[in-house]
């Protein structure tokens, strides 16, 4: 009867798996094993297997460290196999199944695999990484009060590009060691894209700044377009480098957006003072280009800044009576 043993780690993830047809199956460091652990803590004749024509029984050699099933604290002397068994073994674990354990169901290619693909072409990659470093550069020119020459210019934006690459590479890294499909180029070419649209959000929401009051009632709704965007970020960058269920990776990427921001939110809500005489409003002026509010006369901006007297007068009154 043919026996599938898999090498796990203590997370039960897939390392290897072996499939056998013979009788006897032997388990250790040396060798001359059908399995052989590279696990220091595994002795060179560890564990046996041995079919009597009806089971699987399993039986530890006398090792060091003992071979125990999972959750179980008692070496195994011998032990009937049944599918899905774990074994701990030194510092490593294997899983035995039979030909007919069942499997998990199949998960379904998402349709946006095809758009997904298309991030690492080449000349999409091209393009997405040249429009940031370009956008980088024209943010970067400015923020500087004095003329920027081209070489001061194109040395920090090197640096930024390289810089915001680091995560795509990180997570292809990790997924690498987890997955053994690190998938870079799409890694770089998904993050790249959110990127940019961060970029051009900002720009988005300066522009409605601009042409808006402070009080402006749909400005909260522009502000949770970067959070949407940085969801769409993590929960794709999960999507490509891990294997994760829908619920765990939309968690892991609520969890990423929170710390992101939050953390963000946090730091500055503590350096606000308790008290600020000065009012807050944005302060930020574009070039008129960006303008598309009509403009107001000196008599109508007068009126209606008395009005903001009228409010304030109005709530004095109403704290009096209270």
């Amino acid at each position: 009867m043919e026996i599938i043993i898999e090498e796990i780690s203590h997370g039960h993830k897939l390392l290897g798996r072996h499939k056998f047809a013979a009788d006897s199956i032997s388990i250790g460091r040396g060798y001359d094993n059908d399995i052989i652990i590279s696990d220091p803590h595994v002795c060179a004749d560890h564990l046996h297997l041995q079919f009597n024509g009806e089971h699987w029984f399993v039986s530890d050699q006398g090792s060091i460290n003992g071979s125990y099933l999972e959750h179980s604290k008692e070496n195994i002397i011998q032990h009937q196999v049944k599918s899905g068994d774990i074994i701990t073994i030194g510092k490593s674990q294997v899983r035995l199944v039979f030909p007919s354990h069942p499997v998990d169901e199949s998960i379904a290619i998402s349709p946006f695999e095809s758009l997904i693909n298309l991030a690492r072409h080449p000349l999409a990659l091209a393009l997405n990484i040249s429009l940031f470093a370009f956008i980088a550069g024209w943010i970067i020119d400015l923020g500087n009060v004095n003329e920027v020459t081209l070489t001061q210019m194109i040395v920090p934006t090197i640096g930024l590009t390289f810089a915001f690459a680091l995560w795509p590479a990180g997570l292809a890294l990790v997924s690498h060691l987890t997955k053994h499909d690190a998938r870079f180029w799409t890694q770089v070419g998904i993050s790249f894209i959110f990127f940019n649209l961060m970029w051009f959000s900002d720009i988005f929401e300066n522009i409605v700044h601009f042409n808006t009051s402070s009080n402006f009632s749909m400005v909260w709704i522009i502000a949770i377009i970067p959070l949407l965007l940085a969801f769409c970020l993590f929960w794709l960058n999960c999507y490509v480098g891990f294997h994760m269920t829908l619920r765990r990776r939309n968690l892991v990427s609520l969890c990423l957006v929170l710390l992101l921001f939050g953390g963000s939110l946090i730091i500055q809500m503590s350096k606000q003072p308790d008290f600020n005489p000065r009012p807050q409003f944005n302060t930020k002026i574009m070039s008129p280009a960006f303008l598309f509010a009509p403009s107001s006369n000196v008599e109508r901006f007068v009126s209606d800044s008395a009005k903001l007297f009228d409010k304030v007068t109005k709530q004095a009154e109403e704290d009096s009576k209270e």
